[in-house]
């Protein structure tokens, strides 16, 4: 038997095959439309309040305060989230991806009419982080629901699809509002027109959502839906984290792979922090529309680095495995990124953006289908809402860590080298891992 970290057989099906046999089912089609859609809705959404509250001029941009501003939308739901599954594993996953975007249409009019009489009060926040966190319960779901339109043997290459073209369109759709909001100007009501056109998208994701799909075709499977009611389900979820991260336990790979992707994060959260800083207080200082068109490029690299990500993660895990394939991009990351950042250069800003969005897809791609092959379908629901949970967590630390080593400007060499260390930490480490488990495992990833 053959490891997931390992590299599969050369005999198998090269990935052209792969990429046409998915995109050949429907039921994958529609269901990467639906995440399209909601993906560039949370670009418009998130560069609206970026607008209203990171680059407002009358506001303050300092580490805390941007930590701050993260923090207040993404802990409260990284507290809950492992309950989440109670519901994804109970609940058809498509009433629950459709109500989710459905809510989160409903939940931007509040958020924009507060963006628009500049008032960040408690309705505005309440509305935020229902956006924020119904977002992380939609990718919950489609991860669970996805090994229901692929089959098993072409999740890696599904998976590449699928997030990498998520996250390109992420990336453009903040580039299309970036542009947007350099054209008609950085006031509070245009902000608040961007956020709305956020609306239209999500409304048009769960619509497309019921019309779409069946209530059971994207699971859970009857033979292994929980019973019960909601209340003992999550009085059992309390109970059950336990035997979650034991079934996580019983699954090495997917345990290895998913600290190594919390790792990246962190590292991420403090790369991320610092181009805010570097844009916001010293590319340029007190210009926000000028911060805003700068970051134009830093999301365009991204997106490019994540689609070269896609490209070429199913090759190199068939050829590397896909142990091997992390541990390189992580140690080029531990290379570049501290040779690209100390400069403080525009140009090279870009460029940074552009490797740690390759690392960062590669590592993500990797981890959703070592939890969708090595997690039962029962158990896939809370261990997706654990490993989001995680996401959040270690982005809201690196944040943290970031905010406490960084001025206001975002330049601090020693902190570059840091990043650059975390980097090789993880790669090394990692890399001893993986020598073992691609010795001693008893599973098999088939052929990306």
């Amino acid at each position: 038997m053959q490891s997931v970290l390992a590299p599969p057989p050369a005999t198998r099906t090269a990935s052209r095959h792969n990429v046409l046999a998915i995109l050949s089912r429907r039921g994958f089609r529609r269901l990467i439309a639906v995440r399209l859609l909601s993906q560039l809705g949370d670009g418009w959404f998130q560069a609206a309040l970026a607008g209203s509250v990171l680059f407002n001029p009358e506001g303050a941009a300092s580490p805390i305060a941007i930590t701050a501003a993260f923090a207040v939308l993404l802990l409260p739901y990284s507290v809950v989230a492992p309950f989440v599954g109670v519901f994804l594993d109970r609940w058809s996953r498509r009433n629950s991806i459709g109500v989710a975007n459905l809510a989160r249409a409903a939940a931007v009019v509040p958020a924009a009419v507060s963006v628009w009489y500049g008032r960040e009060d408690m309705i505005f926040l309440a509305a935020a982080l229902a956006v924020v966190a119904l977002n992380r319960f939609f990718l919950s779901g489609l991860s669970a629901a996805q090994p229901h339109v692929v089959e098993s043997e072409r999740l890696v290459t599904a998976n590449s699809l699928a997030t990498t073209a998520g996250s390109v369109v992420y990336a453009g759709s903040l580039a299309s509002a970036g542009i947007a909001i350099h054209v008609i100007g950085t006031g509070l009501h245009h902000y608040a027109a961007v956020a709305v056109v956020a609306a239209m998208f999500y409304l048009a994701a769960s619509v497309l959502t019921f019309v779409w799909f069946r209530p059971d075709a994207l699971g859970p499977d009857e033979a292994v839906r929980p019973t019960g009611s909601i209340l003992a389900g999550v009085r059992d979820t309390t109970v059950g984290m336990v035997s979650g991260f034991r079934h996580l336990a019983h699954s090495p790979t997917a345990s290895a792979v998913l600290l190594t992707q919390a790792a990246h994060r962190a590292l991420f959260g403090v790369l991320a922090i610092t181009t805010l800083l570097l844009y916001r207080n010293h590319y340029s200082v007190g210009n926000a529309e000028a911060s805003i068109t700068g970051l134009l490029p830093v999301a365009a690299a991204a997106a490019a680095g994540a689609l070269l990500a896609a490209l070429i993660t199913p090759r190199m895990t068939r050829h590397l495995g896909a142990g091997r394939w992390l541990v390189l991009v992580t140690a080029v990351l531990a290379i570049l990124v501290p040779a690209l950042g100390l400069p403080y250069l525009p140009a090279l800003t870009v460029a940074a953006a552009f490797v740690v969005s390759l690392g960062a897809q590669a590592t993500k791609i990797v981890t959703e289908t070592s939890l969708q092959l090595e997690i039962e379908d029962d158990y896939r629901g809370r261990v997706f809402s654990i490993n989001d949970t995680g996401f959040n967590l270690m982005f809201v630390f690196g944040l943290l860590i970031g905010s406490w080593a960084l001025p206001v400007t975002g330049v601090s060499p020693p902190t570059m080298i840091g990043i650059g260390i975390g980097y090789a930490v993880v790669a090394v480490g990692f890399g001893l891992v993986n020598r073992r488990l691609t010795h001693a495992a008893d599973t098999v990833l088939a052929h990306r």
